[in-house]
């Protein structure tokens, strides 16, 4: 009780007159940090990854980077500062003043007071050197680092933009998010291999399966949004499908992306292909608008001439049919193609649209459904499928609409736009037979 009153009355002065404290360092970002205007000598501090390393004799210059920016951030600070773990590849905690950049290469730069390294790098046994810019082929060897080069920050960061604003157009046209399982039942497509869900020891009794039902990674989540179609007239679904191939092509991925929409009351292909045009223009006008740099780093080093090809798409309406198309517009535009495809479930013939890219392949792909109760059945009948697929059924006996729907591959996507010529190269970590690293 006594040692209580005591350290009540030392605490009793703080509480009526502030007591002094340092102003901590703002922690900032590389991109805030760049785009700071006020640059009066703000303290702030800046955490990263060093880029590059400049010793003089009375100055040193780092160059940090965070991911956040393509643009790094230059560092002044006295030679004294200079060490040997200050290496290109160096983790950093840099505290120091925001001041207006005597040069015109940057607006800004930090005038440092402190410099901390947080961990190591050994650059000689580094797998990427300053100042090289090395291909994506050699790249692809070292999945665990190379997001930290130029090339493999940009494309990420135009990922992730594009992940937003595919988002952000769904979301501004009405439709609802739908979250698709990644285990099913249900063969969508027929199109291609499946890989089998089981689990990893051994089930007691072998002949059940975890499931009750043999079960799948998805393929597509069609099947889902068509259920999902019956109460909300617009939903989509945005996330990871695989595919077994055994391929090892430049387009081809065992795990990659898909977006998928499906709308009611759709009884036109051209309904559809307005929403795939107006969903690929706006995700790519606001890719390009947020990020410049990074679009011109793969457009001026990775891919030159894919800019004014980019343009074009832009400018062009999509609907376009394959025989209105001069054979320089088939090499240089979205070309759309008229099919008739079938629908797995009901092996129904269907008017479908697939959306071909140079150099990428099909884009899109498209197609109205079949929604006439008895012509279903009477197909589902002859294969067999009539128990497997009743709720399938129930879905056209119970208040069905025209409808239709499509979906876009993601990665594809991102080759389409940015000109990358190996699916591989757009996904952090890429899955495909004979690779699966980390």
């Amino acid at each position: 009780m006594f040692g209580a009153r005591y350290l009540i009355r030392a605490l009793r002065p703080c509480s009526s007159v502030p007591c002094p404290r340092h102003k901590p360092s703002a922690r900032l970002s590389v991109r805030d940090a760049l785009g700071a205007q006020n640059t009066k000598g703000e303290r702030v501090k800046v955490q990263g990854w060093i880029r590059s390393v400049r010793s003089q004799k009375e100055v040193l210059f780092l160059h940090i980077n965070d991911g956040s920016s393509l643009e790094s951030l230059q560092v002044v600070a006295d030679s004294s500062f200079d060490s040997r773990e200050l290496a290109f590849g160096s983790s950093v905690e840099v505290q120091g003043q925001l001041v207006k950049s005597p040069s015109k290469k940057q607006d800004v730069e930090l005038k440092a007071e402190k410099i901390e390294v947080v961990g190591n790098c050994d650059a000689k046994a580094f797998p990427f050197k300053y100042k090289e810019r090395h291909p994506l082929e050699y790249l692809r060897q070292y999945p665990h680092l190379r997001c930290r080069t130029n090339a493999l920050g940009s494309i990420l960061r135009v990922r992730s933009e594009a992940t937003a604003a595919i988002h952000s157009f769904f979301k501004d046209s009405g439709f609802v998010h739908i979250h698709t399982p990644i285990i099913t039942s249900n063969d969508c497509e027929g199109a291609g291999e499946l890989f089998q869900v089981e689990p990893s020891s051994k089930i007691k009794v072998p002949e059940k399966n975890f499931f009750n039902v043999p079960a799948f990674l998805t393929v597509s989540g069609q099947l889902h949004l068509e259920v999902m179609s019956g109460a909300f007239t617009q939903v989509f679904t945005f996330g990871p499908t695989f595919r077994a191939e055994n391929s090892q092509s430049r387009r081809h991925l065992a795990e990659f992306y898909m977006v998928e929409a499906e709308i009611s009351f759709v009884e036109s292909l051209q309904d559809l292909m307005q929403v795939m045009e107006g969903l690929f223009k706006t995700a790519t006008m606001t890719v390009l608008s947020n990020c410049p740099e990074d679009v011109e780093l793969c457009h001026k080093f990775i891919a030159p001439g894919q800019k004014d090809r980019l343009e074009h798409m832009l400018k062009n309406n999509f609907l376009i049919l394959l025989s209105q198309s001069t054979e320089e517009e088939k090499r240089t535009i979205l070309t759309l193609i008229l099919i008739n495809n079938e629908d797995l479930v009901g092996r129904v013939e269907v008017a479908a649209v697939d959306l071909l890219v140079p150099g990428v392949g099909e884009l899109f792909g498209g197609s109205l459904r079949e929604e006439r109760y008895h012509f279903l059945e009477q197909r589902l009948a002859r294969s067999g499928l009539t128990e497997a697929y009743q709720w399938y059924l129930d879905l056209r006996r119970f208040g069905s609409v025209p409808h239709g729907g499509f979906g876009m591959g993601f990665e594809r996507y991102l080759q389409c736009i940015l000109g990358i010529d190996n699916i591989k190269d757009v996904i952090p970590f890429p899955r495909f037979t004979h690779s699966c690293i980390l």
